[in-house]
């Protein structure tokens, strides 16, 4: 499965992207929409996973342009606020993880897109 973090405090895209490593991730990690965007131009990545607080695009905006190209994309949107009901208004496969999350959120999270990945493979 390939994975897309999108984060710009550099710490924590460090920290995080080290705990999402596993066997069978393909893990590519960068600190901005607009560096999210061209990567996805290039690469398809199963799962985008991207703050909502970036400089520039936005992490909502970035979602709604990835999706717009490939509904079927699965998103998580990452953010220190609550999300409440407005995450649904971008499809079935966006999630959404507050912050600051447990390293054991993400990883049922990843093994839940994972498993919808295979299955729809």
């Amino acid at each position: 499965m390939t994975v897309l973090y999108v984060e710009d405090n550099d710490d924590l895209r460090l920290s995080i992207s080290m705990l999402m490593e596993q066997p069978g991730r393909a893990l590519t990690a960068c600190a901005n929409g607009e560096e999210a965007l061209a990567l996805c131009a290039e690469n398809e990545y199963d799962i985008v996973i991207t703050d909502v607080s970036l400089p520039g695009i936005s992490g909502t905006d970035l979602a709604k342009q990835l999706l717009a190209k490939r509904p079927e994309r699965w998103v998580v949107l990452c953010s220190g606020y609550e999300f409440g009901e407005w995450v649904r208004q971008f499809g079935p496969n966006v999630r959404a993880l507050r912050k600051p999350f447990e390293p054991e959120e993400l990883e049922q999270l990843m093994d839940e897109i994972s498993a919808a990945v295979r299955d729809r493979g």
